[in-house]
């Protein structure tokens, strides 16, 4: 897939600057109420950059960090276009390590949170369309015992709704 267009969808969920008091994405330390409230930019929380200037934060800042921190880490260019993208949303919305670890549990490997050789591996012997229904079916079990459910489950499964949509479209 081409980084451009995942990216795009990505924005496409994420938006642009809010500054939710209750979201702990939004607080520097992870925690609500603790550090300081940054907010979230593109996507690019304070909890994940709490030296980044949140609020100025450019679309082109953003789209370097993408990029640089989740394209690349999750290899994201090794797997068949609609995965890559669904592995993205996941990382951006999850982080990376749970991201990666509840991929390679739905691919019986070792979950050591790397896409390593034999991750890799066992990603390729799968179909796009099996990748696509993994990954989403894990992202599903690890956001309803999320402990932000509660307050943003309704998002994250209208967001999920819509990957089903790009999902069926990029097959």
């Amino acid at each position: 897939m081409n980084f451009d267009l995942a990216i795009d969808r990505i924005l496409d969920h994420e938006g642009g600057f809010t500054k939710n008091y209750f979201d702990r994405g939004n607080w520097t330390s992870g925690k609500v109420g603790v550090g300081q409230l940054k907010g979230t930019k593109y996507g690019i929380s304070a909890m994940t950059y709490p030296n980044e200037d949140i609020a100025n934060l450019t679309l082109a800042q953003a789209k370097f960090i993408y990029k640089r921190d989740f394209w690349d880490v999750l290899k994201a260019d090794r797997f068949h276009d609609g995965a890559a993208y669904q592995l993205l949303d996941f990382a951006v919305n999850s982080g990376i390590p749970n991201t990666i670890k509840a991929f390679q549990r739905a691919i019986k490997v070792k979950a050591d949170g790397v896409f390593g050789p034999m991750s890799l591996a066992a990603a390729a012997q799968l179909s796009e369309a099996k990748q696509i229904m993994l990954i989403v079916a894990e992202r599903l079990d690890f956001m309803t015992n999320a402990s932000g459910w509660n307050d943003f489950g309704k998002g994250w499964t209208r967001r999920m709704a819509a990957n089903l949509r790009w999902g069926v479209q990029d097959l």
